[in-house]
């Protein structure tokens, strides 16, 4: 598997810098490894950075390394995709779909905010 810079891997310490501060909206990822859905969504969101750059940021942040913030937007099942723009989620997605699902999901959330 070839090495994808589209997605960027946020933790707890760059969760601040990358995704709250971000100049773009940032679509989140929220996973974890022994999450079979998760693994499917996988190669969706790596296509939603690429077909989207420039437009999008796309994180993954894994779960069980980052319960805090996990924790703090509550959520319970994964994957849980969380669309923030300045700074503020303003949508989430919750379970598997088809990366045209979420490119929709992303546009008409950014077209209300």
């Amino acid at each position: 598997m070839e090495n994808n810079n589209a997605v960027t891997h946020i933790t707890t310490k760059t969760w601040e810098s990358e995704v709250l501060k971000s100049d773009l909206p940032v679509l989140v990822d929220f996973w974890a490894e022994w999450c079979g859905p998760c693994r499917m969504v996988g190669p969706a969101v790596e296509q939603i950075a690429k077909v989207m750059a420039g437009k999008v940021k796309v994180a993954k942040l894994n779960v069980d390394e980052n319960q805090e913030i996990a924790m703090k937007y509550g959520i319970r099942s994964i994957p849980s995709l969380l669309l923030f723009n300045g700074g503020k989620e303003i949508n989430r997605t919750i379970g598997a779909a088809p990366k045209e699902a979420y490119i929709k999901f992303i546009e008409s959330s950014l077209a209300r905010s």
